[in-house]
Parts: C-alpha cells; sequence; structure tokens
C-alpha cells in the first residue's frame, strides 16, 4: 500500500520545482508550438493576436490573414482596417491591427524584413512586450526565454513556486529554480498542464495531480 505523502516530502520551493520539472516531462514529453506558424514573422504577428484570446481562436484566423499577406512586405501594403476586419474575432483588433501594421513596417526599415534577433530590438516594436519577446526567442530562435503570461503566473503561486506579485517577479523565480537548458520546454508544458488539469480560475486542487501531491493535507478546492 503506497505511503501517504506529508507536506515534509516539498519542504522547500527547489523541491517543489524539481518535482513539477519532473512530472510534467513524463507528462509532456514532446512540447509542440500551440500557434500556428510557418517562420519567425508569422508566430511573432500570431503571439500578438493571442493577447487576451485562445491560441485556438489565433489559429482560425491566422490562415485568412496569411492568405492576405504573410511577409513584413506584403502586410505593409495592407490598410489597418483590412487587417482589423479579419482579426476581429481575436478580440482588441484596432490596437492589434495598428501593431501588426507598424510592426512590419520597422521590420523593413529597420531589419531588412527580418525578425530581429534580440529582447531589445524585438520589444521596440509595437505592440510586442517581453512576454511576446520571450516567446519568439524561444520558440522562433530557440534562444532560453521562460515565457510568463498570467496563467503561469497563477500557477507558480499556486504550486509555491513564487511569491512575486507581478509576472516579472514569477519569472526571475521560475528562473532561479528551473535550469535554463530547460526553460523553453518547460514553460510549454506549465502552459499544457494548466489548459488540461489546473485551469487558471477552476482548478480544483483537491482533484488536480500536481496540487494534490505538493499540498495532500489540503481540504478544499
Amino acid at each position: 500500500m503506497p505511503r501517504a505523502r506529508t507536506n515534509d516530502e516539498f519542504p522547500s520551493r527547489q523541491s517543489r520545482a524539481d518535482f513539477v520539472a519532473r512530472r510534467l516531462a513524463e507528462l509532456y514529453p514532446e512540447t509542440p508550438i500551440p500557434l500556428d506558424h510557418c517562420d519567425a514573422y508569422t508566430l511573432l504577428v500570431a503571439v500578438l493576436l493571442s493577447a487576451q484570446c485562445t491560441d485556438k481562436r489565433v489559429n482560425q484566423v491566422t490562415p485568412h490573414l496569411w492568405a492576405l499577406a504573410e511577409t513584413p512586405a506584403a502586410m505593409a501594403g495592407v490598410p489597418v482596417e483590412k487587417i482589423q476586419a479579419i482579426i476581429r474575432p481575436c478580440g482588441l483588433s484596432p490596437q492589434k491591427a495598428k501593431a501588426i501594421s507598424g510592426l512590419s513596417r520597422l521590420l523593413l526599415e529597420r531589419h531588412g524584413g527580418e525578425v530581429p534577433r534580440s529582447f531589445a530590438e524585438l520589444e521596440a516594436l509595437p505592440g510586442v512586450g517581453h512576454k511576446t519577446a520571450s516567446v519568439v526567442m524561444s520558440q522562433a530562435f530557440g534562444e532560453p526565454a521562460f515565457p510568463v503570461d498570467t496563467h503561469i503566473h497563477r500557477l507558480a503561486q499556486r504550486w509555491k513556486l513564487s511569491s512575486g506579485r507581478n509576472v516579472v517577479q514569477t519569472e526571475r523565480d521560475l528562473k532561479k529554480l528551473f535550469p535554463r537548458e530547460t526553460w523553453n520546454q518547460l514553460h510549454l508544458r506549465i502552459i499544457f498542464y494548466g489548459r488540461e488539469h489546473c485551469t487558471a480560475r477552476g482548478c480544483d486542487g483537491t482533484v488536480c495531480e500536481i496540487c494534490r501531491t505538493l499540498f495532500p493535507t489540503r481540504k478544499r478546492p
């Protein structure tokens, strides 16, 4: 008969992090990129569209956008209103359409039509914050990065891997806990697990495997 787990089994952040990394690697040995894309530019645009929108919805919309234009040069020639009409289902379409048009022009003017490979240059583009830049650096260029969205932020707090009050501090904490070479896959694994088992607002901590294992004495969801 398996012995009951106690809180003493995971007394520190590091012990909890080690368990999370090990279990997620078992559950998700493969880490496919959730957003459909064909190069760094289409990934950049898709990530921008995913703000406050599901990846599923973005993947439904982007084929229509790529049919219109799938390079910076082509997109820069499309009226903002036309971009907005296509991406409206993703939400925040006025801001996102202006950002897509603006970053496409800047890629042509400053980077020869190529997506830059540095955080500073990416974050200088319209609509591109640190999280978006991190996704592009990790998923398009294979550079170690740990993109932290609000869901990963919540899970890090839920699993007591961070006490950060914002995504910036949570990212710092997670980078200290996990080896650099695992960041790119691990952030995707956390996303996969969160969507499947530990949803942003509806997780039942007495049922979710990782919550239940880390904190076996919890009595409330």
